[in-house]
């Protein structure tokens, strides 16, 4: 019997009720249309934006090729306690685009080399130097994270204009309560309107 009270308590806006105003249907009506459009909206925009990320990075590593460079100026060696991307320095390079044209240009290469040392650099399809594609794995983890963001967002905007549209049938309801004070209230304090 517990579960029926808090059903009926929970579904009061759409029972027949002879104090039900209309505004009380308006916000029935809003917030279903707001679960709605959290589930659905919510979920369909996660799913395009992780699918759409997930075509970019797949796209950007088909364009992206790694080509042999020859280095043409030395690399400082690296600080012992610098890890990761400190461990990398721009350096010249030289290269051979897809067209089989020589190109020269800066790339992060790894520290320590010497002038001459060959290293790998990557380059778009016209030749020029580019950085590395995303890898299957990190494009996979960030697709997720961008679904996400996007679901995040569209919840923040429909529980926003959610809570303003019931904000102002509070209002409108707060004033209509108001006005009928005004009628009601005098009567009951033994005072006549006037």
């Amino acid at each position: 019997m517990r579960g029926s009270g808090r059903t009926t308590k929970r579904l009061w806006r759409w029972r027949s009720n002879p104090l039900r105003r209309a505004d009380d249907t308006i916000e029935a009506w809003i917030i279903l249309a707001m679960w709605a459009v959290l589930a659905v909206g919510g979920g369909v925009a996660g799913l395009l934006t992780a699918h759409a990320a997930a075509e970019g990075f797949a796209h950007q590593r088909a364009e992206r090729h790694s080509a042999r460079a020859v280095l043409l100026s030395a690399v400082p060696p690296a600080v012992p306690a610098v890890k990761g991307p400190g461990s990398r320095a721009r350096a010249k390079v030289r290269w051979t685009a897809p067209d089989g044209t020589t190109h020269d240009g800066y790339a992060q290469v790894e520290r320590g080399l010497r002038a001459g040392a060959r290293t790998t650099v990557w380059q778009d399809d016209r030749g020029a130097l580019t950085t590395e594609p995303t890898g299957p794995a990190e494009a996979a983890a960030e697709a997720v994270l961008f679904g996400v963001a996007a679901v995040f967002a569209v919840s923040g905007v429909t529980l926003g204009a959610g809570a303003a549209v019931r904000s102002r049938l509070d209002q409108r309801r707060f004033a209509e309560w108001g006005r009928e004070w005004d009628l009601v209230g005098p009567q009951w304090g033994g005072r006549k309107a006037g």
